[in-house]
């Protein structure tokens, strides 16, 4: 079973109708007792860095995140600001990030563009595909995802770039480490393409 976590910053019942269209039992739980019992995390996100991060902090989630990701190797991906809260920190807030990656989340710097890229993000880009990764079986450089986003990852260690995409300059749209995965975009509303990457993720992973 696959459990998403409920930390009060996601959209949970997308990503569990997604699941549910690919035969997926999964459970929507800020319960530690359950969550330390999971074969396969999704760590969804929508909304600010620090106010995520307060909210692990304030459901006690981080400790039991740590021992099931880091020691125990258990499966994660992130989702948008799930995926942020992955890195270090963000320039969004003060607080600290969970680590997972050697990374930082930054504001898009659009400023030296010619041509006037709102902000967010928001709408299909398409995503170019940097490592070879069960994650992205069956998928291809005319990949297209769904974002929805003002900030965005950055990280000096290009082995963990995964995917990449393109809005005013290239940027981060997913890295990946192993068990940790996270991605910048919505699979959960880009539709087929969406629908494969979850259904790699719980065949694969």
């Amino acid at each position: 079973m696959t459990t998403i976590v409920d930390y009060g910053c996601g959209n949970l019942g997308s990503i569990q109708n997604m699941l549910k269209k690919l035969g997926e039992d999964s459970l929507i739980t800020s319960d530690i007792e359950l969550i330390d019992r999971a074969a396969r995390l999704i760590l969804p996100g929508v909304g600010s860095f620090d106010t995520g991060m307060t909210n692990l902090k304030t459901h006690e989630l981080i400790p039991c995140l740590n021992r099931k990701v880091i020691d125990q190797g258990v499966p994660i991906l992130g989702i948008c600001l799930g995926f942020q809260l992955m890195t270090n920190s963000s320039s969004e807030g003060c607080l600290e990030g969970l680590g997972w990656f050697d990374a930082e989340t930054i504001k898009f710097d659009l400023s030296e563009n010619k041509r006037k890229y709102p902000l967010p993000n928001i709408g299909w880009r398409k995503t170019n595909i940097n490592k070879d990764i069960p994650l992205y079986s069956e998928l291809d450089d005319d990949t297209w995802f769904y974002y929805v986003h003002n900030y965005h990852v950055t990280t000096n260690d290009e082995k963990l770039i995964s995917l990449t995409s393109t809005y005013g300059h290239d940027y981060v749209a997913a890295l990946s480490n192993e068990n940790i995965l996270g991605v910048q975009f919505h699979p959960e509303k880009s539709h087929k393409y969406g629908l494969r990457l979850f259904s790699n993720f719980l065949n694969h992973y």
